[in-house]
């Protein structure tokens, strides 16, 4: 009976221990992804501020070599992505397109002008930059005006920042969730072996010696749950990309590794923590409450 007792006693062992391991996989993947989003949202936040610009008008009659001179002033700032010179005689025939009608002829003269539209990093993309941006640009006599629209600088600056806030946010709601799912899996799991603990703890075993094996037990959970977290990241954001190629795109690989370092850290913390808790729980507690 003892020998059937025993091989049902390490069934379950291993079975919490699996069970373990999967809620803790899923937890982390729950998490990877909210990563992702967070990681894309922040891709996403950059391109559309680095396609905040604006429109540097030139004087009349401006020289060919007077508005490389201004592109290479341009090209050499920090702030600048890039520039594209927009040519009068294009940009009216662009225009004559869009009306439908000749007003260049109406008109009697090309009323535009030669100006250079600039595209922004993402790190300038707000008022304060734009504002010093065209002091500094129009004391150039060349240049005629700067023209932005503060509005939609102001409303873009806005709205990323109510959506970063609000991502982070659910992150750190999620994340203690996470590790309250965690913490009552391991608690599960080392249940099990309460009487074996307060037996080691009645014959003299310092409490570290008793916390050594579980805690080193859940940190090796910890680290296989992270790698089957990562598996299943990997292979969504593989599905991803088939699907939808122009969503997923694997250009910044440093991030992606960042992120399954962030996972596997995360499965060795939250995992030590818990099991840190569980096993000081059963080492307070009386004997006659182990029933």
């Amino acid at each position: 009976m003892s020998d059937k007792e025993n091989k049902h006693t390490q069934r379950r062992l291993r079975s919490s221990y699996v069970t373990t391991i999967i809620s803790i996989s899923l937890v982390l993947f729950m998490l990877g992804m909210l990563g992702l989003i967070i990681l894309n949202a922040k891709q996403i936040s950059n391109h559309v501020k680095e396609n905040i610009g604006f429109s540097i008008i030139l004087n009349k009659g401006i020289k060919p070599q007077e508005v490389k001179h201004i592109k290479d002033l341009l090209g050499a700032e920090v702030f600048v992505k890039e520039t594209q010179f927009i040519d009068p005689d294009v940009a009216a025939k662009e225009f004559q397109e869009a009306l439908g009608e000749d007003f260049v002829k109406f008109i009697g003269e090309n009323p535009l002008l030669p100006s250079i539209d600039v595209k922004l990093n993402a790190a300038y993309a707000n008022p304060d930059s734009l504002s010093k941006i065209e002091t500094e640009l129009l004391e150039n006599t060349k240049i005629k005006e700067v023209f932005y629209q503060p509005d939609l600088v102001n409303a873009v600056n806005k709205n990323m920042n109510k959506i970063s806030y609000y991502l982070l946010g659910f992150s750190a709601l999620l994340l203690i969730i996470a590790m309250a799912l965690i913490n009552n899996t391991i608690r599960l799991a080392i249940y099990s072996k309460r009487f074996l603990i307060k037996t080691m703890q009645l014959v003299g075993a310092k409490h570290s010696f008793i916390r050594k094996p579980f805690v080193l037990r859940g940190i090796g959970n910890g680290i296989v749950a992270a790698f089957i977290a990562i598996g299943l990241i990997i292979t969504f954001l593989y599905y991803l990309q088939q699907q939808f190629p122009e969503l997923i795109v694997f250009k910044n690989i440093e991030l992606y590794v960042a992120l399954f370092l962030i996972v596997i850290v995360l499965g060795i913390i939250i995992s030590w923590i818990s099991t840190n808790l569980a096993i000081r729980k059963y080492l307070r507690i009386q004997t006659g409450d182990l029933y």
